[in-house]
């Protein structure tokens, strides 16, 4: 339980000042734990509304800034955060609520969650390789979601399966846990904190990588990841080699899209926006806009974090 991490003697210093969590939300279950820390369910009192408590120790910050305001520097993770919620947050991106600073221990990130979710990792385990059409609208959301955050200076860095999370009431999906988030910039990147096996033949050979076709890499590997049913490389070799080979029947142009994303040259990629004008990306609209998608919506998981 959270409540054991948290010292009632202890300062509990929010981003509005000194306003004990406890006064503001109720700290429940486990959701799951990673490299960056662990998330809890949450219920904020004033009005109920389910949340997720994100607990970050202080040795885990991999990046620290500061913010305008503010003393101590905080994990690079609020920040970007911050920054996304002060231009009016995206649908497709997780919204930070509010965050706390426990003296000494680390940092507590209060974000929005939807009632009936599900991590993609364990929707695709659940469900298997996705229908084309249904692969088609969760990635055009994280394409979409990307978009917003490049065009508000921050790059994700882990974009996976596993930081997709999916309202199963409405199909639609947003980015979490920025916790390998950085401001976006042109120039290289000489660090990486994400997920080796989303990671491009660049960084894999070169320690370097751009921000722009690192993304499109790893959607790359998520869209394999959707039509496919598993991720389509497991060791450096193979990433350098950056030759898929699909498992499963999958349609020409949804291939092509794929061996796009994954060309070994990173000036060889798509951009965000050429990936959206992709002719497979383009085919999909019609049945969307119909709703067909949601006809066998009963059968969804309907799993409750």
């Amino acid at each position: 339980m959270l409540e054991k991490w948290l010292r009632p003697e202890e300062v509990v210093r929010g981003k509005h000042g000194k306003e004990l969590l406890c006064n503001q939300y109720r700290c429940g279950s486990l959701l799951g734990s990673g490299g960056f820390g662990s998330v809890f369910s949450g219920q904020r009192l004033s009005d109920g509304l389910q949340v997720a408590i994100k607990q970050i120790p202080t040795d885990r910050v991999q990046q620290w800034t500061k913010l305008p305001g503010e003393v101590s520097p905080v994990p690079m993770e609020i920040a970007l955060l911050q920054q996304l919620a002060e231009v009016g947050g995206h649908g497709g991106v997780v919204h930070m609520l509010d965050w706390f600073l426990l003296e000494g221990r680390g940092f507590l990130l209060v974000l929005e969650r939807p009632p009936l979710c599900q991590d993609l990792f364990d929707f695709i385990t659940e469900r298997g390789a996705l229908p084309e059409r249904l692969a088609l609208r969760f990635f055009r959301q994280v394409v979409e979601a990307l978009r917003f955050l490049h065009a508000h200076g921050v790059v994700h860095r882990d974009i996976k399966d596993e930081n997709i999370v999916v309202d199963t009431r409405t199909l639609e999906v947003k980015v979490v846990d920025f916790g390998s988030g950085a401001r976006l910039k042109e120039t290289a990147y000489s660090e990486f904190a994400g997920t080796r096996v989303y990671s491009p033949p660049e960084w894999i050979e070169c320690q370097s990588y751009k921000a722009v076709p690192l993304s499109v890499w790893s959607l790359g590997v998520l869209l394999f990841d959707m039509v496919c049913g598993d991720i389509p490389f497991e060791h450096d070799q193979e990433i350098i080699k950056a030759t898929p080979t699909f498992t499963r029947r999958v349609s020409k142009e949804c291939q092509s899209l794929i061996c796009w994303c994954l060309s070994y040259r990173p000036e060889e990629r798509p951009t965000l926006e050429e990936i959206l004008s992709h002719p497979w990306m383009e085919g999909g609209k019609e049945e969307e806009e119909e709703g067909s998608l949601l006809e066998d919506h009963s059968s969804l998981p309907n799993q409750s974090l």
